[in-house]
């Protein structure tokens, strides 16, 4: 007879050994049923089918903290990035849906490890990897310190969009620099030619890539890039419109562009929100095109180039849960050290032809 607690005090949780008195075997038959019960052959039929019929009566659940920490797994996946920050980080959310489905679809759980900056935080991701997650996957990572600075010894990252590529860590990332050439080529296509581009920051690769496309695109169309035809911000709204607003200033009474190539859907926002603050309507006269496809582009009909985010975030799972059962058996990992996926132009309310007559930047 069962001796766990009855109704009146505080039910405990109960245990192998509980299970094993229930059904009338030892503790270490129990957990031959319950812990591997495809695997043990030493098990009767019917002393298995008494386990099992105990451990539902006493709702017996198990420990997965002392089996992760016996089968030298916690199946829990890290993800490292920064999503504090006075506006919302919608690239981080829309790659963390594609990480949390893939996770969920192979029985992993996913814990968020938030950093102010990775300037600060690089030496953090060795510490992450204190026994709480099998490996790390790392967020548009920007670390400049040398790769045995920071990577952890005892557990595998993979990597979306890092700023350089680090041996041993797969990256995943979108065609920066040719998502930037096939948006500005179609503005070029539409007639447009002065074509402002408002980039991301200093510091980043894929910022500085956007940037190589869009100056790509007038190379090849043998057309003249325009003078002072960039300036950079952050990955922000408010970066995009401050960004812009400091241009405009700086050309009062010049040419106002016909478009703009902004790096990011936030940048694209900032700077719809700065034009009609003075007065300018988009599309009719500047059109504007974003970058990511994110939920903000969606919602307000942006036209943008359209980033797999989520596949993005799915990849890293399936590349780093193959690192963390090749390092576990003391095999090779099999996967790709880099992809980098397709982009696409989506083209929604925020694009069209030249306006029919100049303006002048008040």
């Amino acid at each position: 007879m069962s001796d766990t607690p009855t109704s009146g005090r505080v039910r405990r949780a109960a245990t192998l050994a509980d299970v094993g008195r229930e059904a009338g075997v030892s503790a270490m038959a129990a957990s031959a049923v319950l812990n591997a019960p495809t695997t043990s052959t030493r098990i009767s039929g019917e002393t298995r089918e008494r386990v099992l019929a105990a451990a539902q009566k006493l709702n017996y659940r198990p420990n997965q903290t002392a089996r992760g920490l016996a089968d030298r797994r916690m199946n829990t996946l890290g993800l490292v990035g920064i999503l504090a920050g006075d506006e919302p980080n919608l690239y981080f959310l829309e790659v963390f849906n594609g990480i949390s489905q893939e996770a969920a679809s192979r029985g992993q759980n996913v814990t968020v490890f938030n950093v102010g900056s990775w300037q600060d935080a690089y030496h953090q991701v060795r510490m992450y990897c204190d026994g709480r997650v099998d490996g790390l996957i790392l967020l548009a990572p920007i670390i400049d310190a040398p790769a045995s600075e920071w990577l952890p010894e005892h557990a595998p990252v993979v990597a979306v969009h890092p700023n350089y590529q680090v041996p041993g860590v797969p990256n995943f990332r979108s065609d920066d620099e040719g998502g930037a050439f096939l948006a500005v080529s179609h503005l070029l296509q539409l007639g447009h030619r002065r074509i402002l581009h408002v980039g991301g920051p200093e510091g980043s690769v894929g910022a500085d890539l956007r940037l190589q496309g869009y100056e790509r695109a007038f190379r090849e169309a043998g057309i003249e890039l325009p003078p002072d035809h960039a300036v950079r911000g952050a990955y922000t709204a408010a970066g995009g419109s401050g960004a812009l607003e400091d241009w405009l200033q700086l050309h009062r009474g010049k040419r106002l562009p016909e478009a703009i190539f902004a790096a990011s859907d936030a940048i694209a926002l900032g700077c719809i929100e700065r034009l009609q603050a003075r007065g300018l309507r988009v599309p009719e006269d500047v059109s504007i095109v974003g970058f990511d496809n994110t939920l903000y582009a969606r919602a307000a009909r942006l036209s943008t180039m359209a980033q797999p985010l989520g596949k993005l975030g799915r990849l890293a799972v399936q590349a780093l849960l193959k690192l963390i059962d090749a390092r576990r058996i003391g095999g090779s990992y099999t996967g790709v050290e880099e992809e980098v996926l397709p982009t696409e132009l989506i083209d929604r309310s925020t694009l069209a032809g030249p306006r029919r007559s100049d303006l002048l930047i008040a």
